[in-house]
């Protein structure tokens, strides 16, 4: 049995702002939720034929990517949300978001363009209870490039580009 007999596991992934300065934490995320994209549809009816209508694609529409981790002193991300929230100084950044085989070799990655963050949470704190703060971020971007190393391969083969422009300034 090889890799691609089996979905794989979503629990080991990394996420890469390409914001400074960055701490070692910035790319510790428990969850990320939310990765997705609907085609805007338009109805138009059909001149003389009652019986149907016809569903034209407009535009896509990308949803709001949310991450949670748990609450670290010191974060290049927070201090760069924080300016957004507070002083209302938004600077788009690339999110770079991969899932990552048992190696640490990204298997799949979506490349978000332009995201800011829209909110900005932190869990409940209940002295009854043992369980560590979590902090949720939820951005807002532009659309998200997705690439793995398959579909690239597939994309040569029937004559598409295929691009991913991924310039990480770590």
């Amino acid at each position: 049995m090889s890799a691609f007999d089996y979905p794989q596991p979503g629990f080991h992934f990394l996420v890469l702002f390409e914001v400074l300065p960055q701490f070692p934490n910035d790319v510790r995320f428990q969850e990320v939720s939310g990765l997705s994209v609907d085609i805007e549809m338009e109805t138009k009816a059909e001149g003389g034929e009652h019986r149907f209508s016809h569903n034209l694609p407009t535009r896509t529409k990308y949803g709001d990517v949310t991450m949670k981790r748990g609450k670290f002193l010191g974060s290049g991300v927070l201090h760069w949300a924080r300016q957004a929230i507070d002083e209302f100084r938004f600077k788009p950044s690339n999110v770079l978001i991969s899932l990552m085989n048992a190696d640490h070799v990204p298997l799949y990655n979506w490349y978000l363009i332009n995201a800011i963050p829209k909110r900005l949470e932190v869990s409940g704190i209940n002295a009854g209870s043992n369980e560590i703060v979590v902090e949720t971020l939820v951005l807002s971007y532009q659309y998200f490039k997705y690439y793995d190393p398959i579909s690239v391969g597939l994309d040569l083969a029937a004559g598409l580009s295929a691009s991913v422009d991924i310039n990480i300034g770590l």
